[in-house]
């Protein structure tokens, strides 16, 4: 029997590996609740599998997240979340107990898929995520887009390997060494859509006048649908409306208004209403303004108030108008007077707030984290197979000097039997 050397147990490991299907890199995405949770993540993926990744998903079980992601073809793992609250409600004494069998969920799910790395865009649902993956040993990046972490990152970021984010304001209110500014990555195929098919879809009559885009986001604002339908006669004499309502909120009464196009939500249809819209008028979650600001689309942006949030679209609307990006209507301050005046101002300098954006220090965002990513995953998978390397040395060197004890033991059996027989 011969003595294993280092070099040979190392090339039957790769060859077990290769076997094993573990030589390529795995990664399991995290993110729900709204569609904002969500994007970001679907933009990463494309760019995520031409670098060699195999993609999973974990959120929640019936979640707006479950459809976006099973519509990308990745496997779709559902877990128990529940929302912490900053108010008083009878489920914030039930939803502790979600979130905790939710992290033991989290827990077996990773041990199962056995990732590289972890990456989280924020949610309820990937709080568990993090902390089982850092009990994993399991490296976890996670993103916020709002100037001001919400607290579901809040309370994933000590968990966190590295925090990407959105703003150069938010880089102060994350932890020194982790925190790395890569703006939010958005979904290419917005970049590229065709005004032709979107004037198709709205069968808008007068192609000459232009196209304005009000976005009120997947639940729709009333506010804006009120005032939007309220100025419809006094809109539709200079412009064509693309109207995303919200699910539920169309309007019967106004199915065949020429000129006047509504729909609920929109997937692929997006990127050629974007490229059809000559100005948009849209909420200021963090994901809708990089869109817009990647685009160069003057717009007008209406903040959810603060009765009904932490403020962070107020934060996030500030800070693109401070840049010169967008015009700011507070949601308590839409009137119909307000709103047109508004649409009117924007539309007649709009040259100036492309201007602006065109100055805007962009970077590749999705180069930026996706690289983030791999440093992460290839710093565990080293140390892993190290570990692994290291374990199978140990039992080589055992078994090694098991055999050179069994040659010493067998030459000195076979010198004494040989010396009982000559004497």
């Amino acid at each position: 029997m011969g003595i294993i050397n280092m070099e040979e147990l190392k090339c039957r490991i790769h060859v077990f590996f290769a076997q094993k299907g573990l030589l390529m890199k795995k990664i399991v995405m995290t993110g729900g609740g709204t569609a904002g949770h969500v994007t970001p993540n679907i933009a990463l993926m494309p760019a995520l599998r031409s670098e060699g990744y195999e993609i999973s998903y974990i959120g929640s079980y019936e979640g707006i997240e479950k459809g976006l992601i099973e519509a990308q073809k990745v496997p779709y793992y559902g877990i128990s979340s529940g929302k912490l609250r900053r108010y008083f409600d009878v489920k914030n004494f039930s939803d502790p107990f979600k979130v905790i069998k939710g992290y033991y969920q989290s827990i077996r799910l990773l041990k199962k898929i056995k990732p590289d790395v972890v990456f989280s865009k924020g949610g309820f649902v990937s709080v568990p995520v993090v902390l089982a993956a850092k009990h994993c040993k399991i490296p976890a990046i996670i993103h916020e887009s709002d100037i001001t972490p919400g607290l579901a990152n809040k309370l994933a970021i000590p968990s966190a390997t590295k925090v990407c984010c959105n703003f150069p304001e938010t880089m102060k209110y994350l932890p020194e060494g982790k925190a790395v500014l890569t703006g939010s990555p958005i979904r290419q195929e917005l970049l590229n859509g065709n005004p032709s098919d979107a004037i198709k879809l709205c069968r808008f009559e007068n192609t000459e006048k232009p196209v304005v885009l009000i976005i009120g986001g997947s639940t729709g604002s009333r506010a804006i649908n009120t005032a939007i339908r309220d100025l419809l006669p006094e809109l539709l004499k200079r412009y064509n409306i693309i109207h995303l309502c919200g699910k539920g909120n169309l309007d019967g009464t106004l199915k065949d208004t020429d000129g006047y196009a509504q729909f609920e939500y929109a997937n692929k249809e997006l990127a050629d209403m974007f490229a059809l819209a000559a100005l948009v008028i849209s909420r200021a979650g963090a994901n809708a303004i990089c869109e817009l600001l990647a685009l160069r689309k003057p717009n007008i942006l209406i903040p959810l108030s603060a009765a009904a949030s932490r403020g962070d679209q107020i934060l996030n609307a500030n800070s693109f108008r401070s840049s010169g990006y967008s015009y700011v209507l507070e949601e308590e301050a839409v009137t119909n007077t307000a709103l047109l005046e508004a649409i009117d101002h924007v539309f007649s300098h709009k040259e100036r707030y492309v201007e602006a954006m065109e100055k805007s220090n962009g970077t590749n965002s999705i180069a930026a984290i996706v690289s983030l990513i791999d440093d992460a995953a290839k710093r565990n998978r080293f140390l892993n197979q190290s570990k692994t390397i290291w374990k199978g040395s140990t039992i080589i060197n055992s078994a090694n000097r098991i055999i050179k004890c069994s040659y010493f033991s067998n030459t000195f059996n076979h010198f004494t039997e040989s010396a009982v027989c000559k004497s």
